[in-house]
C-alpha cells in the first residue's frame, strides 16, 4: 500500500484496555529501573499521601504508545512529540483504557496529531495529552 493511499479522518479513534497487576508493576520497575518505593513497597506507600502503592505514571503513557504503534496510526509510525499531563493516581488493580483520537492529518508531510487520554474503570481521567507522529509504514 502506497503512502498516498493512507487516509485518516478527524475524530477517528482507537483504544486499548489493561488491568494493571502486581507482576506488571514489578516488571515495569525492573525494566525502566524506577524502583521508587511508592510503587514497590506497600509499607512505604501506606505512609504516603496516597495511602497505598501507585502505578508508575508513565505506565499509562506507554499504553498510549501501544495504541499508537499497533492500531492508530499503526505499525511504522514514529513519535515526533508527546505532551502528557498526569491527572490522577493509578493503583494496582485499576483497569486503564488508553484512547487516541485523530485531531489532524497532513498527508503532504505524513504527520498525524492525536489527542491521547487514559481513563480508569470508573471513568476517572488519569492522563491527557497530545501526540504527533510521522506515518511511514513499511512498503
Amino acid at each position: 500500500m502506497g503512502i498516498e493511499s493512507i487516509q485518516f479522518q478527524r475524530g477517528q479513534r482507537a483504544s486499548l484496555a489493561k488491568t494493571i497487576t502486581e507482576a506488571d508493576v514489578r516488571t515495569y520497575a525492573e525494566l525502566i529501573g524506577d524502583r521508587n518505593p511508592l510503587h514497590t513497597d506497600e509499607e512505604f506507600a501506606r505512609r504516603s499521601r496516597f495511602g497505598r502503592r501507585t502505578v508508575h505514571s508513565t505506565f499509562s503513557g506507554d499504553l498510549v504508545s501501544a495504541v499508537l504503534g499497533n492500531q492508530l496510526p499503526g505499525p511504522g509510525s514514529v513519535y515526533l512529540s508527546q505532551q502528557t499531563e498526569f491527572l490522577a493516581p493509578i493503583y494496582l488493580g485499576d483497569t486503564i483504557t488508553a484512547t487516541v483520537e485523530v485531531i489532524s492529518w497532513r498527508p503532504d508531510k505524513r504527520i498525524i496529531t492525536l489527542k491521547t487520554d487514559c481513563h480508569k474503570q470508573d471513568d476517572t481521567q488519569v492522563v491527557t495529552g497530545k501526540a504527533v507522529l510521522l506515518v511511514d509504514p513499511a512498503e
